[in-house]
Protein backbone atom coordinates (compact mmCIF):
# COMPACT_ATOMS: atom_id res chain seq x y z
CA UNK A 1 0.00 0.00 0.00
CA UNK A 2 1.26 3.63 -0.82
CA UNK A 3 1.35 6.41 1.20
CA UNK A 4 -1.39 7.87 -1.24
CA UNK A 5 -3.46 4.76 -0.32
CA UNK A 6 -3.35 4.71 2.96
CA UNK A 7 -6.41 4.56 4.95
CA UNK A 8 -8.23 6.60 7.36
CA UNK A 9 -9.94 5.31 10.56
CA UNK A 10 -12.43 7.46 12.48
CA UNK A 11 -15.09 6.74 14.69
CA UNK A 12 -18.62 6.31 12.57
CA UNK A 13 -20.74 9.09 13.27
CA UNK A 14 -24.79 9.62 12.80
CA UNK A 15 -24.74 11.84 9.28
CA UNK A 16 -22.54 8.71 8.30
CA UNK A 17 -25.33 6.52 8.14
CA UNK A 18 -26.47 6.92 4.47
CA UNK A 19 -22.99 6.27 2.73
CA UNK A 20 -22.61 3.04 5.34
CA UNK A 21 -26.57 1.89 4.36
CA UNK A 22 -25.59 2.44 0.51
CA UNK A 23 -22.45 0.04 0.94
CA UNK A 24 -23.65 -2.89 2.81
CA UNK A 25 -26.93 -2.99 0.58
CA UNK A 26 -24.94 -3.92 -2.20
CA UNK A 27 -24.11 -6.95 0.20
CA UNK A 28 -27.64 -7.51 0.84
CA UNK A 29 -28.53 -7.32 -2.94
CA UNK A 30 -25.53 -9.24 -4.29
CA UNK A 31 -24.27 -11.60 -1.54
CA UNK A 32 -24.46 -13.77 1.06
CA UNK A 33 -21.90 -12.07 3.45
CA UNK A 34 -25.07 -10.67 5.29
CA UNK A 35 -28.13 -12.45 5.69
CA UNK A 36 -30.18 -9.62 5.50
CA UNK A 37 -33.00 -10.35 2.84
CA UNK A 38 -33.69 -6.55 1.83
CA UNK A 39 -31.86 -3.28 2.02
CA UNK A 40 -31.95 -1.17 4.98
CA UNK A 41 -32.22 2.43 5.24
CA UNK A 42 -29.98 5.26 6.87
CA UNK A 43 -32.26 5.37 10.02
CA UNK A 44 -32.14 1.85 10.18
CA UNK A 45 -27.99 1.90 10.17
CA UNK A 46 -28.26 5.02 12.78
CA UNK A 47 -30.41 2.70 14.87
CA UNK A 48 -27.69 0.02 14.75
CA UNK A 49 -25.03 1.84 15.80
CA UNK A 50 -26.91 3.45 18.66
CA UNK A 51 -27.30 0.34 19.98
CA UNK A 52 -23.44 -0.68 19.98
CA UNK A 53 -22.09 -2.18 23.62
CA UNK A 54 -21.22 0.58 26.52
CA UNK A 55 -18.07 2.47 25.35
CA UNK A 56 -17.71 1.07 21.76
CA UNK A 57 -18.87 2.37 18.36
CA UNK A 58 -18.32 1.64 14.76
CA UNK A 59 -15.89 2.75 12.54
CA UNK A 60 -15.29 4.11 9.16
CA UNK A 61 -12.53 3.55 6.77
CA UNK A 62 -12.33 6.51 4.17
CA UNK A 63 -9.79 6.62 1.49
CA UNK A 64 -7.62 9.74 1.42
CA UNK A 65 -10.76 11.50 -1.03
CA UNK A 66 -12.37 11.41 2.09
CA UNK A 67 -15.09 8.60 0.86
CA UNK A 68 -15.88 6.33 3.16
CA UNK A 69 -14.36 2.83 1.77
CA UNK A 70 -15.83 0.62 4.74
CA UNK A 71 -16.79 0.23 8.26
CA UNK A 72 -16.45 -1.92 11.25
CA UNK A 73 -19.61 -2.56 13.34
CA UNK A 74 -19.35 -4.49 16.65
CA UNK A 75 -23.02 -5.46 18.69
CA UNK A 76 -23.68 -7.24 22.02
CA UNK A 77 -23.57 -10.79 21.07
CA UNK A 78 -26.80 -11.86 23.57
CA UNK A 79 -28.51 -10.01 25.64
CA UNK A 80 -28.28 -12.15 28.73
CA UNK A 81 -26.12 -10.73 31.16
CA UNK A 82 -23.27 -13.35 31.36
CA UNK A 83 -22.69 -12.34 27.77
CA UNK A 84 -22.08 -8.89 28.26
CA UNK A 85 -18.41 -8.69 27.76
CA UNK A 86 -18.08 -10.89 24.58
CA UNK A 87 -19.20 -8.76 21.34
CA UNK A 88 -20.36 -9.61 17.91
CA UNK A 89 -17.98 -7.71 15.19
CA UNK A 90 -18.34 -6.97 11.22
CA UNK A 91 -16.04 -5.49 8.58
CA UNK A 92 -17.37 -4.57 5.07
CA UNK A 93 -15.64 -3.10 2.17
CA UNK A 94 -16.46 -1.31 -1.03
CA UNK A 95 -15.35 -3.41 -3.40
CA UNK A 96 -12.42 -1.35 -4.94
CA UNK A 97 -10.42 -1.22 -1.52
CA UNK A 98 -10.70 -4.79 -0.72
CA UNK A 99 -7.23 -6.63 -0.98
CA UNK A 100 -5.50 -3.76 -0.09
CA UNK A 101 -4.97 -3.54 3.55
CA UNK A 102 -8.52 -1.05 4.26
CA UNK A 103 -10.21 -4.26 5.96
CA UNK A 104 -7.62 -5.10 7.95
CA UNK A 105 -6.48 -1.71 9.45
CA UNK A 106 -9.80 -0.54 10.34
CA UNK A 107 -10.85 -4.42 11.88
CA UNK A 108 -7.89 -4.53 13.30
CA UNK A 109 -8.55 -0.69 15.63
CA UNK A 110 -11.90 -1.74 16.02
CA UNK A 111 -10.33 -4.79 18.10
CA UNK A 112 -8.09 -2.82 19.88
CA UNK A 113 -10.83 -0.88 21.03
CA UNK A 114 -12.83 -3.93 21.97
CA UNK A 115 -10.04 -4.97 24.13
CA UNK A 116 -9.69 -1.79 25.64
CA UNK A 117 -12.87 -1.54 27.41
CA UNK A 118 -12.55 -4.49 28.64
CA UNK A 119 -14.40 -7.24 26.45
CA UNK A 120 -13.42 -10.33 26.77
CA UNK A 121 -14.33 -12.32 23.34
CA UNK A 122 -15.41 -10.81 19.30
CA UNK A 123 -17.25 -13.20 17.43
CA UNK A 124 -17.64 -12.93 14.14
CA UNK A 125 -19.97 -14.77 12.00
CA UNK A 126 -18.80 -16.28 8.30
CA UNK A 127 -20.95 -17.19 5.36
CA UNK A 128 -19.52 -20.08 3.77
CA UNK A 129 -17.39 -20.93 1.63
CA UNK A 130 -15.56 -17.30 2.19
CA UNK A 131 -11.81 -18.03 1.87
CA UNK A 132 -10.99 -13.94 2.03
CA UNK A 133 -12.96 -13.21 4.99
CA UNK A 134 -11.56 -16.50 6.80
CA UNK A 135 -7.71 -15.30 5.85
CA UNK A 136 -8.58 -11.38 7.09
CA UNK A 137 -10.31 -13.24 10.33
CA UNK A 138 -7.91 -15.78 11.46
CA UNK A 139 -4.50 -12.62 10.40
CA UNK A 140 -6.02 -10.44 13.52
CA UNK A 141 -6.20 -13.60 15.66
CA UNK A 142 -9.68 -14.66 15.12
CA UNK A 143 -9.60 -19.01 15.35
CA UNK A 144 -12.54 -21.17 14.04
CA UNK A 145 -15.31 -21.78 17.04
CA UNK A 146 -18.07 -24.67 15.20
CA UNK A 147 -19.99 -24.07 11.69
CA UNK A 148 -23.94 -23.82 12.14
CA UNK A 149 -24.78 -26.20 8.69
CA UNK A 150 -27.75 -24.87 6.99
CA UNK A 151 -28.90 -21.91 9.00
CA UNK A 152 -29.34 -18.97 6.25
CA UNK A 153 -31.86 -19.58 2.98
CA UNK A 154 -30.75 -16.74 0.47
CA UNK A 155 -30.22 -16.97 -3.60
CA UNK A 156 -32.39 -19.97 -3.47
CA UNK A 157 -30.01 -22.13 -1.14
CA UNK A 158 -29.14 -23.15 1.99
CA UNK A 159 -25.77 -21.76 3.40
CA UNK A 160 -24.15 -22.61 6.58
CA UNK A 161 -22.19 -19.78 9.07
CA UNK A 162 -18.95 -20.65 10.54
CA UNK A 163 -18.08 -18.82 13.44
CA UNK A 164 -14.42 -17.42 14.42
CA UNK A 165 -13.85 -15.95 18.32
CA UNK A 166 -11.19 -14.09 18.90
CA UNK A 167 -10.27 -13.77 22.83
CA UNK A 168 -8.68 -10.94 24.76
CA UNK A 169 -4.91 -10.73 23.98
CA UNK A 170 -3.59 -11.99 26.88
CA UNK A 171 -6.23 -13.67 28.90
CA UNK A 172 -8.03 -15.86 27.10
CA UNK A 173 -8.15 -19.35 27.93
CA UNK A 174 -6.59 -22.18 25.64
CA UNK A 175 -9.84 -24.45 25.57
Amino acid sequence: MTAAESPIIRAAEPEDSSAIATLYNRYVLESTATFELSPVDAATIAERMAGSPPGLRWLVVESTSKRIAGYASVAPWKPRGAYARTVETSVYLDTEHQGRGFGKAVYGQLLDNIWSQGYHAALAGIALPNAASIGLHERLGFRPAGVLREVGFKFGRWIDIGYWQALEPGLGSSG
